[in-house]
C-alpha cells in the first residue's frame, strides 16, 4: 500500500536519473579520519592476503579440490571486498555523504548479494569435499576430479548470480519515498526496503526467498555433511586420526561461523526490527573484518595453503638469487 510521499516514476523523475544518499558514518563526523586509515589499512591488507593466496594457488603444480575451492574463494573475497569499500571509503571523505545512483545501487546489491551467495554455495561444496575425504576416503581421487569441481564452482555462481538478480529486480520495482537517504555505507537490502512506501510484508517475500535459497538451504547442507562426518569419526579408535580430520575442518568450520552468524541477523528478521546502527556494525565486520580473517584462518589452519605459500616465496627467492647471480656474473665480465 503506497505512502504520502511516495514518488511517481513520471518524466521529471525516472529511474535513470534518481539518485540515493548514502549517509555511511555521517554521525561520527569526529573519527572520520581515523576510520578512513582504519579501512583503508583493513582494505589493503585483505586485497593483498587474498591476492597472495589465488597467486600460490594458481603457481602451484597440482591443485587438489580443496585448493581449487580456496583460490575461488579468494576471488569472490577479491571482488567481495571492491564492490562494497571503495563506495565507504568514499562516504567517509565526503562531508554529507556519498551520492549513487539507481542503476548504480542496483548494481551494487546484485554484486553483494550474488558474491555473497555464491561463497554460501562454495562452503557447500568445500564441506562435501571434507565429507567425501573423511567418509570416503578411498573412492575421494575418483569422485572429486577436476570435471565435478569445475561443475560445482560454476554452479555456485550461476546460481547465486540468478538468485541475486531476481531479488535486486523485485526490490527496485517497489515505490520509494521522497527522502533518498539510505543510512548505510553500501545499499543493502535490508537499508533500501526501508525506503519503500510500503506497510505490508509483501516486499520482503522476495528477501524470504533469497534467504531460504543462500542462507538456509546452503547450511541445512553443511549441516548434514557435519552430521554425517561426526558420525563417521564416532567409528575412529585413534585419537590422532580424529584430531587430523579435526583440523581439516577447523578452517570450515570457523568460516561458516562467521559467515553465516553475519548474514542470519541482518537478514533473517522482519522489516519492523530494523535497526540502522546494529546493521552498520556488523556490516561492517561482514565486509570488512571477515574478509581479512579468511586468508589468516587459511594460511594458519590449512596444510595445503601453508604448502602452496611456501613453494611460492621459495621459488622467488631462487628466481631472486639466480637473478643476482647472473648480475654478478656480468659485473666481474665486464672487468676481465
Amino acid at each position: 500500500m503506497p505512502c504520502e510521499g511516495c514518488m511517481e516514476r513520471d518524466n521529471e523523475s525516472t529511474d535513470a536519473t534518481m539518485e540515493f544518499l548514502l549517509l555511511g558514518f555521517s554521525e561520527l563526523f569526529c573519527l572520520r579520519v581515523f576510520l578512513f586509515l582504519i579501512f583503508l589499512i583493513v582494505h589493503l591488507v585483505t586485497l593483498a592476503g587474498n591476492v597472495m593466496i589465488f597467486v600460490a594457488v594458481v603457481m602451484a603444480p597440482s591443485r587438489p579440490p580443496m585448493l581449487f575451492f580456496l583460490c575461488q574463494l579468494s576471488v569472490i573475497e577479491l571482488c567481495y571486498t571492491l564492490v562494497i569499500v571503495p563506495k565507504a571509503l568514499l562516504s567517509l571523505i565526503v562531508v554529507d555523504g556519498s551520492t549513487i545512483s539507481f542503476i548504480g545501487c542496483a548494481a551494487q546489491m546484485h554484486f553483494f548479494v550474488a558474491l555473497g551467495g555464491a561463497e554460501c554455495f562454495l562452503l557447500v561444496a568445500m564441506s562435501y569435499d571434507r565429507y567425501v575425504a573423511i567418509c570416503q576416503p578411498l573412492h575421494y581421487i575418483a569422485v572429486m576430479n577436476e570435471g565435478l569441481c569445475f561443475r560445482l564452482a560454476v554452479a555456485c555462481c550461476l546460481g547465486s548470480f540468478a538468485v541475486a538478480l531476481g531479488l535486486t529486480v523485485a526490490v527496485f520495482r517497489l515505490p520509494f519515498c521522497q527522502s533518498h537517504q539510505i543510512n548505510h555505507f553500501f545499499c543493502d537490502v535490508p537499508a533500501v526496503l526501508h525506503l519503500a512506501c510500503t506497510q505490508s510484508y509483501t516486499p520482503e517475500l522476495p528477501l524470504l526467498a533469497a534467504c531460504v535459497l543462500l542462507l538456509l538451504l546452503p547450511f541445512l547442507l553443511i549441516l548434514t555433511s557435519y552430521v554425517c562426518i561426526a558420525a563417521a569419526l564416532l567409528h575412529v579408535t585413534s585419537s590422532l586420526g580424529r584430531s587430523k580430520a579435526f583440523s581439516t575442518c577447523f578452517s570450515h568450520l570457523a568460516i561458516t561461523l562467521l559467515h553465516y552468524g553475519c548474514a542470519t541477523f541482518i537478514y533473517i528478521r522482519p522489516k519492523s526490527s530494523y535497526s540502522p546502527a546494529q546493521d552498520k556494525m556488523v556490516s561492517l565486520v561482514y565486509t570488512n573484518i571477515t574478509p581479512l580473517l579468511y586468508p589468516l584462518i587459511y594460511s594458519l589452519k590449512n596444510k595445503e595453503i601453508r604448502g602452496a605459500l611456501r613453494k611460492m616465496f621459495r621459488r622467488k627467492r631462487g628466481a631472486q638469487l639466480t637473478s643476482d647471480t647472473i648480475r654478478a656474473v656480468t659485473v666481474c665480465g665486464k672487468f676481465y
